[in-house]
């Protein structure tokens, strides 16, 4: 049964699979016992759209970059990415999303302004918004990045967990502290300071601490994480100091609250079968720390293991129910469900109601 309220997602990893982008991938408009995301598993949790990140990997993954000990884990710092392969990846997958839009004849659009923001409902076009999670394909005169925002780019992270030109990612490590380097580089002030000409959003989920706080100062746009959670609860690197969470709700910001379990768990045991209440404990604890206008949903489906209360996108309404009987009301469960995704993203394009 599809949610009460729509659902509007911080963040998701599909283009990865679809069969627009890779050989043998899902076909979005049909659904998929794989993975976590197609449009009828969307359709069924009542997602009406979500941020779709656009990624670049290396050619060949790392071998034996995990080392596991008795109080956490490790893993060792991805190396920098060749910025014209990381282009033609980008190029490779935007291209994917634009095939697929038109071949949903409809059912699926590009989202590029808040005037088709809102016309995601139940009942409307499901909405895709490009996201670029680590800015690896941008070259300094951010050329590229002009490119992009005409083709629909209105999302950006500065870095995966790897170094770029622009700035430095953290490791994935677990229990440490975010504050893992040196913070961004002049390039990737400029590259802030464009983005808020441009009406892009930059999310700060991946960026070291350093480099939250120089987005922090020459910012001009809330501050955004689209998938992070608290350290204070689960203290992997990924997640956010409540000093950070602080900033955020200061700045008028929205943190979506990931579904991956090794930054939601305290233990940061990568285990599916973690109960509901973890998931709405820390949902709370957020609210706490940032309130009820900067939290919302950044599942990261599709690229992390997830709860399987929550184990696709049919089953998110899960995690309002659970919210629900932790005493949230409706106004609130909306404002978490979609709400904070639309405001937030009408100030950070410059489309402010």
């Amino acid at each position: 049964m599809p949610s009460l309220f729509p659902i509007l997602d911080g963040h998701n990893d599909t283009v990865q699979f679809l069969s627009e982008y890779r050989a043998g991938g899902r076909d979005f408009l049909t659904r998929s016992d794989d993975g976590h995301l197609d449009l009828p598993r969307a359709r069924a949790g009542g997602l009406i759209g979500g941020l779709f990140a656009l990624m670049a990997h290396p050619e060949r993954a790392p071998e034996d970059d995990l080392t596991v000990t008795d109080v956490g884990y490790e893993v060792r710092l991805a190396l920098p990415l060749d910025p014209s392969a990381a282009r033609a990846q980008i190029l490779a997958q935007l291209g994917a999303l634009e095939q697929l839009e038109r071949r949903a004849q409809g059912q699926v659009r590009i989202v590029r302004t808040a005037a088709e923001l809102d016309t995601l409902t139940h009942q409307g076009p499901f909405g895709i918004i490009v996201h670029l999670e680590g800015a690896d394909a941008i070259d300094e005169d951010l050329e590229v990045l002009f490119e992009l925002h005409a083709r629909g780019l209105r999302s950006l992270g500065l870095v995966w967990s790897r170094p770029n030109r622009f700035g430095h990612g953290v490791p994935f490590a677990y229990s440490r502290s975010p504050d893992t380097g040196p913070g961004l580089t002049p390039a990737g002030v400029d590259l802030v300071r464009a983005c808020n000409e441009l009406g892009v959003m930059i999310d700060v989920s991946h960026l070291n601490e350093r480099g939250f706080w120089d987005v922090a100062r020459h910012s001009s746009a809330p501050l955004v994480a689209t998938h992070s959670n608290a350290h204070a609860v689960c203290p992997s690197t990924r997640n956010l100091t409540d000093a950070q969470l602080a900033a955020v709700r200061d700045s008028g910001g929205v943190v979506g609250f990931n579904f991956a379990v090794n930054d939601v768990r305290p233990d940061a045991h990568l285990e599916p079968d973690t109960a509901l209440e973890v998931l709405v404990r820390h949902v709370e604890y957020l609210v706490e720390r940032v309130g009820v206008e900067g939290v919302a949903f950044g599942s990261d489906f599709d690229g992390a293991v997830v709860p399987r209360v929550v184990g696709d996108a049919s089953r998110v309404p899960a995690l309002l129910e659970g919210l629900r009987e932790a005493g949230y009301d409706d106004a609130t469960l909306l404002r978490l469900a979609n709400g904070n995704w639309r405001r937030v993203l009408r100030q950070a394009w410059r489309e402010e109601p």
